[in-house]
């Protein structure tokens, strides 16, 4: 597809882009990494990244999960595409794009790096902005060095909302690793067919579904279909049912409170424990995630021909000699990553950090969690000066970060030594096309960053930031973290955050 043609489908506000700036937005998911690091595909290769590249690259109508309109987004959420992109009149995921991603390889490879002076005369009037409140901070620093090319009170720790899942990313992938999935188990108990006892043992996976359509996630129903055929070949068609939710300690409730934004952080949930057909966004949500999940999981016994002795099972706990009937997995931590940072997930978030507790010997708990984050990171030997971590998903005000720690968690994911890393990356919502940056980036003053700024959003009341990637007209790839608190009109807070962004994807600042 021509760039001409391509900003006509796309609406007018890409009519300054270059024509390779329309190219790397066209295989967005491409990283201008130095020296032609970074292949087509990957072990992170996930259906986020397949529809990060859709609504750019396709050549007809294609374009897939994170595409859609807002009427289809319950569909598309989950990154596999959601249904027929033909009814949803938004594009089908489209192939990679090889030739493209050597050629950004090649071209950062030999770019100049932005001078720190030019720099500081582009970003200084932006950050400087009486709308971005009393405290404000900042760093960028060119991914190819990890050299710091401009910083204002970089160091300083501040709140930083949902940047923080950066953090939560980096430990999880670090600790237990980016191919691990997250399983979810049927048990028999020992004993007679007359007094079958099976538990229902939750392994912490958030987006096991109960759903007809799966859509690549753990399936409920899957389970219980294969937990019946192993009871019925053993004689057994009625039980007692339990669930156990132990692997998880500390309170369910985030302390922020009951809230549509999180579910109370259970072992043992299905769909995030969301009261509507939402699959991401606040919604309202189940009081006893695990509870719920259990009676419909008696439900669908019954519909199998297995019955139980209640319709309300009780919790319990599996023992060690429990014979497993049955089990299912989530997808890959690197897809969890990815649709985590990609809707900033905080059910996601809360479960990862617990993922990242138990891959390094601590309790699977918000206090647990936090610490196998700042451990993970300590062993990265990033900075972590003023650093406290207090949840995963940033919802939590005593979290604190610093510019300088947000780059070096960006700068070490864009690392070719560390692909294990690079979904931290790939997940990240790209300026006016996906997640919490769909709708962002629609102003002529932002319009340089439309589909190159990839950044994670982060907003709590008089909290803004933003941190992230971009390529500026050279092709040198930069990583970015800008953070205020004390904002007052969030609304323009972003937007300057956002022209902060676009600014340096319009730099040709060497």
């Amino acid at each position: 597809m021509t760039a001409g043609r391509f900003a006509r489908r796309c609406g007018v506000r890409f009519a300054k882009l270059a024509t390779w700036q329309l190219t790397a937005g066209a295989a967005v998911v491409g990283l201008a990494l130095a020296a032609g690091s970074v292949a087509a595909a990957g072990p992170w290769d996930s259906g986020q990244r397949t529809a990060e590249r859709d609504r750019a690259a396709a050549l007809e109508d294609g374009g897939g999960a994170d595409h859609g309109n807002p009427a289809s987004r319950k569909d598309a959420a989950d990154g596999t595409g959601g249904t027929d992109a033909r009814a949803r009149k938004t594009p089908a995921a489209a192939p990679s794009a090889p030739s493209v991603l050597a050629a950004l390889g090649a071209s950062t490879g030999s770019a100049q790096v932005p001078e720190e002076h030019a720099l500081a005369k582009l970003l200084d009037p932006l950050l400087d902005s009486g709308s971005l409140g009393p405290q404000r901070t900042a760093a960028v620093v060119d991914a190819a060095t990890g050299k710091q090319l401009y910083g204002k009170a970089a160091g300083q720790a501040l709140t930083p909302a949902s940047t923080t899942k950066i953090a939560t990313a980096v430990a999880v992938l670090t600790a237990a690793g980016p191919d691990h999935r997250i399983t979810t188990r049927a048990v028999i108990e020992p004993g007679s067919a007359k007094d079958a006892k099976v538990v229902l043992v939750g392994g912490g996976d958030p987006t096991l579904t109960a759903r007809k359509d799966a859509k690549g996630n753990a399936s409920l129903r899957t389970l219980a279909d294969d937990t019946a055929r192993a009871l019925k070949a053993k004689g057994v068609d009625e039980i007692s049912l339990g669930y156990d939710t132990s692997l998880y300690s500390g309170p369910l409730v985030h302390p922020i409170g009951l809230n549509s934004n999180i579910a109370p952080v259970s072992a043992l949930m299905t769909d995030e424990g969301r009261l509507d057909d939402s699959a991401s966004g606040p919604a309202p949500r189940s009081g006893d995630p695990a509870a719920d999940a259990a009676r419909t999981f008696a439900n669908l016994l019954r519909d199998r021909g297995i019955k139980t002795e209640t319709t309300d099972p009780s919790s319990a706990k599996a023992t060690d000699r429990a014979e497993q009937l049955a089990a299912v997995q989530s997808p890959t931590l690197s897809a969890l990553v990815e649709r985590m940072l990609t809707n900033s997930d905080n059910d996601i978030a809360e479960a990862l950090s617990r993922q990242a507790a138990l891959a390094t010997d601590e309790p699977a708990s918000f206090d647990g969690g936090a610490k196998a984050i700042g451990k993970q990171l300590k062993k990265l030997k990033l900075p972590l000066t003023g650093a406290q971590f207090a949840d995963g998903s940033g919802l939590n005000r005593a979290d604190r970060l610093s510019a300088s720690l947000l780059t070096a968690l960006l700068a070490r994911a864009a690392d070719p030594d560390h692909p294990e890393l690079r979904p931290v990356l790939t997940g990240l919502p790209v300026a006016g096309f996906t997640g919490t940056l769909r709708n962002r980036y629609a102003d002529a003053a932002d319009a340089l960053g439309t589909g190159l700024v990839r950044a994670k959003t982060g907003t709590l009341t008089g909290v803004n930031t933003l941190a992230g990637t971009v390529a500026d007209t050279d092709g040198r790839l930069l990583v970015f973290a800008f953070m205020t608190t004390g904002t007052t009109d969030p609304q323009t807070a972003q937007s300057t955050l956002d022209r902060a962004a676009s600014a340096l994807a319009g730099c040709g600042c060497s």
